[in-house]
This record gives structure tokens, sequence and C-alpha cells, in this order.
């Protein structure tokens, strides 16, 4: 079975002229774009990771599925589209994960890119570094529901830089990490000695690796490939400091969202983003600001590592 090529894939001129000038390039996913964030701050925080990206000197490469073809680098136009969640004809953006790809492809659909539909096309196409919010990972009450995000899966056989803020908060963060190790992923803090929260920069969960430059965690992740690591490097950047929230008063809005999800009967798929749209109410809007901020924050990160990454020692 042959893995899915550059052939099988449409990449954006400007993405494709700095691959082959092996200039630095940042992949971004489209989920939050269309799933995450509301609109119109879905469009204008895409729009500033993208200028932020350029900005350090990297190019951006936002991913998403346009009529049944995967593409690496959305023009301004088609991030718009996803940002209303509708393809220009009025179809549905569906939500494109590691075992729906196949299907919205077939379907000739436009689909939002996970994190982990993400991190494949950005390895098939060439990219090293790719820019998130907050990974998925194993969720709370996983011994009676067994569910674990697609993402770590992603993380255990993609080798990339994966900058992230951590988890998303209603996780289960020790379940989590505990089975990042199981998958031999390097997780390492950026300026950090703590796995972040998302929303909170402390989780009480030491990290064994702290980095202090985007230097350093190009050498950590070249180190681990050189040594036969197959598997991504999560390199893991708090929220910016003004805009942490108490992790006592993320738990409690935790709390009462999952009761509410209960009540209604919100499971799987559905489950996460209901999560995480309660939490702008329940926190008072903390959680968004928080989550915009991060984002730019991580596409940064992402953009300096991108640069670094090319003066690294090669595998």
């Amino acid at each position: 079975m042959r893995d899915l090529s550059r052939t099988e894939i449409r990449i954006a001129d400007h993405v494709k002229d700095a691959l082959d000038a092996q200039a630095p390039v940042v992949a971004l996913e489209s989920t939050v774009i269309a799933h995450g964030l509301p609109h119109a701050l879905n469009l204008e925080t895409a729009l500033a990771c993208e200028e932020v990206i350029r900005q350090r000197g990297a190019t951006p490469a936002t991913i998403g599925i346009i009529d049944g073809i995967p593409t690496v680098g959305l023009s301004e136009g088609e991030i718009s589209s996803f940002a209303m969640g509708c393809a220009p004809d009025g179809r549905r953006i569906d939500k494109a994960g590691l075992n729906n790809l196949a299907a919205v492809m077939l379907k000739r659909g436009w689909g939002a890119t996970t994190v982990a539909s993400s991190l494949r096309l950005a390895h098939a196409a060439g990219i090293w570094v790719f820019s998130t919010g907050g990974i998925g990972g194993v969720h709370r009450g996983v011994t009676e529901t067994l569910d674990i995000s697609a993402d770590l899966t992603a993380l255990g056989d993609t080798p990339l830089i994966c900058v992230c803020a951590g988890a998303k908060a209603i996780l289960d963060l020790p379940k989590t990490l505990e089975y990042l190790e199981t998958l031999g992923v390097p997780v390492i803090g950026y300026r950090a000695e703590e796995f972040p929260a998302f929303y909170s920069r402390s989780s009480g969960l030491a990290l064994d690796l702290r980095v202090e430059t985007p230097e350093e965690a190009a050498e950590v992740a070249e180190c681990h490939w050189r040594m036969g690591g197959c598997t991504a490097v999560l390199v893991c950047v708090p929220v910016p400091g003004e805009f942490d929230i108490p992790s006592t008063k993320v738990e409690s809005a935790i709390t009462r969202a999952l009761a509410m999800a209960e009540r209604e009967g919100i499971r799987r798929k559905r489950l996460t983003p209901f999560l995480l749209s309660r939490m702008e109410g329940l926190t008072g809007g903390a959680s968004l600001e928080a989550n915009q901020a991060l984002l730019l924050n991580n596409a940064e990160v992402a953009a300096r590592i991108a640069v670094s990454l090319l003066h690294a020692p090669q595998p």
C-alpha cells in the first residue's frame, strides 16, 4: 500500500515555491476556523495567524479539503468560506479527520481538517512544522467511552514538529500525557517545565525537557529523528501570561459544561465543540480570548522554529 503523495493533493503556488526553495513553511489546520471559533473572530484569527508567520520569515499553509481535493495553502477567499462554515455553493463544510478524510474526498466535498488529518497532509506535502491551538487526547471517562482522539494516532506516526498549548483542558491531561509517552512522542516545554493546560499555563504535570529557544526545539526534533524516531515532536507553549485563566476556574467551568452535555445527550464528535462553546459563557468570554491569544502565540513560535530548523543538523 502506498502513502498519500503530492500527486493526490493540491499545493498552492506560494507554498510550493517556498518548499522548492527549501524555505520555512508552517502548516495550519482549518477545523478551528470552520468549527472552533465563532464568526467573524475565526476569520480574523486565521488571517492574523498567517500574517504573524509571514512576519517571522516563514510561509503559512492553511490546510483544508476543497471539492474533494486536499489543499495545502488555502487562499484568503477559501479561508473566508471556511469561516462562514459553508462552500460558496452553500454546501456544509464537514469536519475531516483521519477516519473520514477519504469519504470527504470521494464525495468531492469541502472538509475542515483536524490536527490529525492536517498533520498527515502537511507531511505528504513535505512540511516539517505545524501549529495549532491544543491537541486532542484522552477524554475524561475513557474507561467507559474509550474516547481517545485520533490526534494522538497521528502524532505517534507522523514526523513533524507540532506546536501547541498542550492538550485541550476538557480532556484527561494526565492520561493524555501518559499516552504520548507510550507512543514515544517527545513532549517539550517551550520556556515551561509543566504541560500547559490550554487556557492555563500550569497543569501540575512535569515535563522531562524544557527549551528556551526555537533553535533548541529544532535541535531536539532533529536528534529524535536521527535516532530513528518516527513520531511527531510536541512543542508545548503556555498561553501568554495576561490571558492565563486560573485552573480552579477552568475546572469549575468544565464540570458544569460536562453536566450540560450529559443532560443534553451530547456524545462523541459533538462533545468537544459543545464543551468549548459552553466554556465561553461559563468563563465570561475569557476562554475565547485565551484561545485566540494562544493560537497567535503558537503560530509565532512555530514560524521561529521553522526558520531555525533550516539550520539544525539534518537527520
